[in-house]
C-alpha cells in the first residue's frame, strides 16, 4: 500500500512541482515585486524602521490583536526557521548540487515581496467575532477580497492547508528531530514521539497566545545561537568561501559533476530541488504565515513589512549560512544528506562541538514549527467547517498529535516526498488570489507611504499600484 502510494505521489509530485508550477511561482513573487514597486529593495531600511526598529523604539500599536507584531513575526518564522533551514537545504545540495542554492536566493528575494504580500492581506481581511477571536489568513482574503462567488476556492485552501500541517509542520519536523536524536544521542523513536506529544501538547492546547509567547523567546536565541556557530566556521575557513560562492553561481546553469558519494546533478534539478527546499524553508507562496500574521496587533501595511524581514532572515541569512558551512567543509561529496550532511559539516568545522549545536537547533527549531504549524492546520480546518469550526479545534490538535508521533517512527524520503506535494498544492490557490488583489494591495501600501511622508516629511517612492 506504501509502495502504491510512493508511485501515486511521485506522479503526482512531478506535475506539481513541473514548469508550470515552477512558472506560477516565481512569476507571482516577480510581479508582486513589479506591482509593489520592489518594495523589498526600494523600502528595506524602511521595512527594519517599521518593525524592528518600532520595536526597538518600544512603540505600541492600537490596532486589535492577539498577538504583538514581534510575537506575530516570531511565530510565523518559528514555522520557517527550522529543518528546511538545516536538513531542507541539506537536501537540496544533494539532490541539485551547489546550483540549487543560487534558485534558493531566487526564491527568496521575489518571495520577499509575496510575503509582504501575505501578511498585509492576512491583517487588511482578517476576521474579528462577537468574542473578539480573531481568524484570518488566505481563506479570508479570497473570500472577503475577492468576493463570496470564490469561496469554493478559500475552502479548497483551508482544506489543503489543514492537510499539508500534517506534512511540512508535523510529519517531517517529528521524524528529522527523532532521527538527529537517534544518530547524535541513541535516543529510541518512540521516546522522542512521545516527548514531543506531550511536549507539543503542553503548548497548543494553550493556543496562539501561549504559542506566541513560547515562540518569542525561542527563536531569536536559537537563530543567533546557529548564526553564531556558522560564522564561526566560516570564519575558521576563510579562504574556502570565495570558491563556495563562485561553486553556486556556476552550477546554477551547468551541471555538477559526480564526486565521491555525491551522485552529481542537472541544471533542472538544480532549479526545482533550490526553489522547492528553498519554499519548503521560508513558505512565500503557501499562504501559511498569513494565518499566525493577521493576529497581529498592527496595520496590514506594517506587518508586511515584518514579511520581508521573515524571508530575509530565514533564507537570505540562515539557510545560505547552512549552504556555505557544507560547502567550505568540503562535506558534500560523503554520501551524507539531510540533517546528517549538516551536522557533519558543523562537525567538520568545529570538531567535538559543532554536530552537537546542529542537533540542538533541530531539536529546538523543529519544536517551536510544530507549535505554530498546528494552528495554522486548526485555523483553516476552524473555516473549513464553518459554524462547527469551533467544534473541530481540539479534535484537530489530537489527531495532530497523533501524527507527531506517527512521523518520529515513519522512514524520512516518504514523509518528505508527500509534504513536497502537499506544498505545492496548496500554494497553488494562494498564487492565484495574491495576483487578483496585487492591484489593491498596492494601494494600501501607496496610501501608507503617503500618510508616512504627511507626518515625516520623508519622501518615499511609490510602486505602480
Amino acid at each position: 500500500m506504501q509502495e502504491q502510494l510512493l508511485q501515486f505521489n511521485d506522479w503526482l509530485n512531478n506535475i506539481v512541482w513541473g514548469p508550470p508550477f515552477m512558472i506560477l511561482l516565481a512569476g507571482t513573487g516577480l510581479y508582486l515585486t513589479w506591482r509593489l514597486g520592489f518594495i523589498q529593495f526600494r523600502h528595506f531600511g524602511l521595512s527594519w524602521r517599521e518593525s524592528f526598529g518600532r520595536m526597538l523604539r518600544r512603540k505600541k500599536s492600537d490596532e486589535p490583536g492577539a498577538l504583538t507584531s514581534f510575537q506575530a513575526v516570531a511565530s510565523a518564522m518559528a514555522a520557517t526557521i527550522g529543518v528546511g533551514n538545516i536538513a531542507g537545504v541539506s537536501t537540496a545540495l544533494f539532490l541539485g548540487g551547489p546550483g540549487a542554492i543560487f534558485w534558493m536566493w531566487v526564491i527568496g528575494i521575489v518571495g520577499m515581496a509575496t510575503k509582504f504580500a501575505e501578511a498585509s492581506l492576512g491583517v487588511k481581511y482578517r476576521q474579528v467575532d462577537e468574542n473578539g477571536e480573531i481568524s484570518g489568513g488566505v481563506m479570508y482574503y479570497i473570500e472577503k477580497g475577492l468576493g463570496p462567488n470564490w469561496k469554493g476556492l478559500a475552502l479548497l485552501y483551508a482544506f489543503l492547508a489543514g492537510l499539508a500541517a500534517f506534512g511540512i509542520g508535523n510529519m517531517v519536523q517529528a521524524n528529522t528531530m527523532a532521527h538527529a536524536l537517534e544518530t547524535g544521542f541513541n535516543v529510541p523513536n518512540w521516546v522522542t514521539g512521545t516527548a514531543i506529544v506531550f511536549l507539543v501538547g503542553l503548548v497548543t492546547m494553550g493556543g496562539i497566545k501561549r504559542i506566541g509567547k513560547i515562540a518569542e523567546k525561542i527563536v531569536p536565541l536559537m537563530v543567533v545561537i546557529y548564526v553564531t556557530g556558522a560564522v564561526i566556521v566560516l570564519l575558521l575557513n576563510f579562504s574556502s568561501i570565495p570558491s563556495a560562492f563562485a561553486d553556486i553561481i556556476y552550477y546554477a546553469f551547468n551541471p555538477a559533476p559526480a564526486a565521491g558519494g555525491f551522485a552529481g546533478a542537472g541544471v533542472a534539478a538544480a532549479i526545482r530541488f533550490g526553489i522547492a527546499r528553498g519554499i519548503f524553508s521560508n513558505e512565500a507562496g503557501l499562504g501559511s504565515a498569513s494565518i499566525v500574521h493577521a493576529q497581529a496587533s498592527n496595520n496590514p501595511v506594517r506587518q508586511g513589512m515584518w514579511g520581508i524581514w521573515e524571508v530575509f532572515i530565514d533564507t537570505i541569512v540562515v539557510a545560505t549560512m547552512t549552504a556555505l558551512v557544507i560547502l567550505v567543509t568540503g562535506v558534500l561529496d560523503t554520501g551524507a544528506t539531510g540533517a546528517e550532511l549538516a551536522s557533519l559539516a558543523f562537525s567538520t568545522g568545529l570538531p567535538g562541538q559543532g554536530g552537537y549545536l546542529v542537533l540542538i537547533a533541530l531539536v529546538f527549531f523543529s519544536y517551536t514549527t510544530m507549535l505554530t504549524w498546528n494552528f495554522y492546520g486548526e485555523k483553516s480546518w476552524q473555516y473549513l467547517f464553518g459554524r462547527f469550526g469551533r467544534m473541530i479545534v481540539i479534535p484537530y490538535r489530537l489527531l495532530f498529535l497523533l501524527f507527531l508521533y506517527v512521523g518520529a517512527i515513519g522512514g524520512l524520503n516518504f514523509v518528505w516526498d508527500i509534504a513536497d506535494t502537499l506544498n505545492g498544492l496548496m500554494a497553488a490557490p494562494n498564487l492565484i488570489a495574491l495576483i487578483a488583489l496585487a492591484g489593491i494591495l498596492a494601494k494600501t501600501k501607496n496610501d501608507y507611504l503617503s500618510k508616512l511622508r504627511d507626518t515625516s516629511g520623508q519622501t518615499f517612492r511609490d510602486g505602480p499600484g
